[in-house]
C-alpha cells in the first residue's frame, strides 16, 4: 500500500486501520519519530472518513437531549439533578415522561447544558 491521502471506500479505511494496527503493534518505545507522525496523519485520516459514514442524528425529544448532555458532561443522573437544581426523583419522572418539565427545569436545562432555546420550546 502507498501512501494514502484521502479515504473513499470501506476498503480504504480497513487498509488504513490495519497499516494503523501494524504501526501501534510495535509498542510505544518501539516507534520511530517518523512512524509516530504517520500513525497521527492515518488516524486523521480515519477520522475524517468516519465522520463522513457514520453520522449520528441529534435527539429528537427534550429527554433525549438531556441524556445526550449528561453524556456528553459524563454525569451521572444525581449529579446531573443537582446542576439542574431538582430532586433525583422529578429528574427521573421528567426523562421518562410521567411528569412535564416546568420552566424552571427548561431555564436550568437551556443555561446549565446549553441546550438551545428554539429546541426546548420545539420539544417542551
Amino acid at each position: 500500500m502507498g501512501r494514502v491521502n484521502k479515504i473513499d471506500t470501506k476498503a480504504d479505511y480497513r487498509s488504513v486501520m490495519a497499516k494503523i494496527d501494524g504501526l501501534m503493534a510495535k509498542g510505544s518505545g518501539n516507534v520511530s519519530a517518523e512512524e509516530l507522525a504517520e500513525i497521527r496523519r492515518l488516524a486523521l485520516l480515519a477520522q475524517g472518513y468516519e465522520k463522513k459514514v457514520y453520522v449520528v442524528e441529534a435527539p429528537s425529544t427534550l429527554s433525549g437531549m438531556i441524556e445526550m448532555r449528561m453524556f456528553e458532561m459524563k454525569l451521572r443522573q444525581v449529579d446531573l439533578a443537582k446542576k439542574l437544581r431538582v430532586s433525583p426523583a422529578k429528574l427521573s419522572l421528567i426523562l421518562s415522561g410521567k411528569q412535564r418539565a416546568d420552566v424552571e427545569f427548561l431555564k436550568a436545562v437551556h443555561t446549565e447544558l446549553k441546550v438551545d432555546a428554539n429546541f426546548i420550546l420545539e420539544h417542551a
